[in-house]
């Protein structure tokens, strides 16, 4: 079972039709099919082996989809990854998974040069655009590799709490479950369907490009989130579905640009990623009723935990993350793995043909993430007597910022780089348009004048700039346990 077989079958019936349209050209599914068999050959003609990984880091276009077509066409593992992650992130992710390509985009290939030298297993990077990656599309195309359902399709790198990125393995099976509980949850999808990308195609977007393309629909690939285009392309074009986080999705609700929509062409805005505030999601039930739909997941199960249905946008279900997901079970358990009554809170666990493999190359996270089987979230939340489940807090101390995971641990430890930063201590503070931002405390070695100037610039040289911290607090010690633990409840007490 390989997913590119399955769009290779499926799209006997709509060859014709637009499969993918980005700024630069519109590809038919004939086409598409043709130029992502012929990249697979060339893989293959290059030495790649099934089951080898090729990393991507491109900002959004059309060859990114063809790229992760490709690799499953040959058999191989796409490992796609935030565009906007520092190169020594991008590093770590391609030298954690030993990927022998990497792929990127103009704006991008300056910065990521270094990546190829450093990256032990690398082969070579390639850029879309240029005369290597023509290359690549030089010969006869192949068909679609025979894999087995368990075999790695997607390796969706999460920020880890030790600092380092984790790999949730996907398998085919994952995405093909994935995309059966988008048509049993959200929609029906056909050949007058379409899907604007407007955020990363890494992530939420890109992985839901599957199940649409499964089914013939017309994906229009934005560079960004770019608010003149996302009103022309609702104006132009019916069936449309998109996926936003919530800062998105506020600014169209809050900044007027609904005015300018004809909302009827929108079929489906699914959103998640991040808490919404429930008056901003009140007023994007008046303007799109009937066309929403919340999800709630993780890269170890993409896409696909719990959800709001269309129809159940109703005021007083308005703050939770719905029901368990076609063919999914979650729980709310103790820490004895017990279920909690109704209404308690605990940490959220789920099974599912969703739920990855493991961690790439890291048995003791997988076994303690995997425990029983269950996919153990992190998060914690509570559970109704009808299912619904409501997040209440992250465990970790996660940070959630304009849709993107920042966990604190990874800007502490680069904060204590700093030879005159004794203490540091990272948490998030609630931000109206990014849902939160994030906050450093940190205590100077004596007589030390470091500032948020020098520490700011540690930060960008280290992790990517939407990570680094907003505001820095500098404290003469930080609160303590008794067994000393930093507390950090008392620092979000005294937080601005």
């Amino acid at each position: 079972m390989n997913i590119a077989s399955l769009l290779r079958e499926n799209a006997k019936s709509f060859r014709t039709l637009p499969a993918v349209t980005d700024a630069n050209r519109s590809t038919s599914y004939a086409d598409f099919i043709r130029r992502t068999g012929t990249i697979a050959a060339n893989f293959h003609a290059a030495g790649l082996k099934p089951g080898d990984r090729v990393a991507l880091c491109m900002e959004n276009c059309g060859e990114l989809l063809e790229i992760l077509f490709a690799c499953w066409t040959a058999g191989l593992c796409a490992v796609p990854m935030n565009a906007k992650l520092h190169p020594r992130e991008v590093l770590q992710i391609v030298s954690d998974c030993g990927a022998k390509l990497l792929f990127t985009t103009p704006a991008l290939v300056d910065a990521l040069a270094p990546v190829e030298n450093e990256a032990e297993r690398l082969r070579q990077t390639i850029c879309v655009g240029t005369e290597r990656y023509d290359r690549l599309l030089a010969g006869d195309p192949i068909a679609p590799f025979e894999t087995a359902p368990s075999d790695p399709a997607w390796i969706f790198y999460t920020s880890g709490t030790t600092g380092r990125s984790k790999g949730a393995v996907l398998s085919h099976r994952n995405l093909l479950f994935m995309s059966m509980a988008y048509y049993a949850d959200i929609d029906a999808i056909g050949t007058n369907d379409c899907k604007l990308h407007l955020t990363p195609l890494s992530h939420a977007s890109g992985l839901y490009a599957i199940p649409h393309m499964l089914r013939g629909s017309h994906q229009i690939v934005a560079p960004g989130f770019d608010p003149g285009f996302l009103v022309d392309t609702v104006n132009t074009h019916s069936n449309l579905t998109m996926f936003m986080v919530p800062t998105m999705l506020s600014r169209v609700v809050n900044g007027g640009l609904h005015a300018d929509m004809r909302t009827e062409n929108i079929k489906t805005i699914y959103y998640g990623g991040a808490p919404m505030y429930v008056a901003d999601l009140e007023r994007a039930v008046g303007m799109f009723e009937g066309r929403l739909f919340h999800l709630y997941g993780q890269g170890e199960s993409p896409m696909t935990i719990t959800g709001l249905a269309k129809d159940s946008h109703a005021s007083d279900l308005l703050g939770t993350c719905g029901i368990a997901r076609a063919g999914v079970r979650v729980r709310v358990v103790d820490e004895e793995e017990r279920d909690v009554p109704a209404g308690a809170v605990g940490e959220v666990i789920t099974i599912s043909d969703c739920v990855m493999s493991g961690y790439w190359n890291n048995q003791a996270a997988s076994a303690e993430a995997l425990k029983g089987g269950w996919l153990h979230t992190g998060d914690l939340g509570s559970m109704d007597e009808r299912g619904y489940l409501t997040l209440k807090d992250r465990s970790k101390d996660l940070i959630i910022s304009g849709g993107s995971n920042i966990y604190p641990r990874e800007i502490e430890e680069v904060l204590l780089r700093h030879p005159d930063i004794v203490e540091a201590a990272v948490i998030g503070r609630p931000h109206a348009d990014w849902g939160e931002e994030v906050v450093a405390f940190v205590v100077r070695r004596p007589g030390s004048e470091v500032g948020p100037e020098q520490l700011d610039t540690l930060c960008l040289d280290n992790v990517a700039r939407f990570k680094r911290p907003k505001h820095y607090r500098f404290l003469e010690s930080l609160p303590k346990s008794d067994y000393g633990k930093i507390l950090k409840k008392k620092l979000r007490d005294i937080v601005d």
